[in-house]
């Protein structure tokens, strides 16, 4: 009898587990809906629970707080960005900086005008957890651009990293003024991103 109950026990574990993984994609999929919708201030815990049909009370067992959805989401949204740019740089010639510059910008760019959640967590939902989040990327895409760069022979083989993770806080900032600008990203900002960061890396090529 005891090894029947064990057996049920292991039995209905996998269901539980399945469920839990359920509810955690509904909370994030009601996240980015709110998110996109009605921005970042409307997106409470609270209105994502009702969003997906979740108890309040019950929302912390899937998330301790707001911050933990919003770095959830944003890990999810992280791994599309990072597919597209991987895509577009091992994709692509590249005969001059301007061109590589254009890679890295073009599919972000694109992203965020198609997934306004994205733009919200990135520029708005700034908490430590996120800030995080977008700092390591950044430093992920400047060192796989570098490495390209200096592949191509862009860039001298001595150029410091720390002149690609500028490039990139650079851009973040002024997109995160091109997106306060507009929704959909002020194309007159982002092609002032472009300029500037061109420039920059301009400086310091072969």
């Amino acid at each position: 009898m005891f090894e029947n109950e064990l057996t049920a026990q292991a039995a209905a574990r996998p269901a539980v587990q399945r469920r839990g993984m359920e509810r955690r994609r509904a909370i994030l999929d009601a996240a980015e809906e709110l998110l996109g919708e009605q921005g970042y201030e409307a997106a409470t815990l609270k209105a994502v629970g009702e969003r997906a049909g979740i108890p309040t009370a019950s929302m912390y067992h899937y998330f301790p707080d707001r911050h933990q959805v919003d770095a959830e989401l944003l890990r999810r949204h992280l791994r599309a960005v990072e597919e597209l740019l991987v895509t577009a740089l091992e994709n692509c010639e590249l005969p001059a900086l301007r061109d590589a510059v254009d890679v890295v910008i073009d599919p972000m760019r694109d992203y965020f005008r198609t997934h306004r959640s994205c733009v919200e967590l990135w520029f708005a939902g700034r908490s430590e957890i996120v800030s995080d989040l977008v700092r390591e990327f950044d430093a992920a895409q400047a060192d796989r651009l570098w490495r390209l760069l200096v592949e191509r022979g862009l860039l001298p083989a001595d150029t410091p990293r720390l002149v690609l993770q500028l490039a990139f806080e650079v851009g973040n900032r002024l997109f995160d003024i091109a997106y306060r600008q507009s929704p959909t990203g002020d194309d007159v900002t982002i092609d002032e991103a472009r300029r500037m960061v061109t420039a920059y890396l301009e400086t310091y090529a072969v």
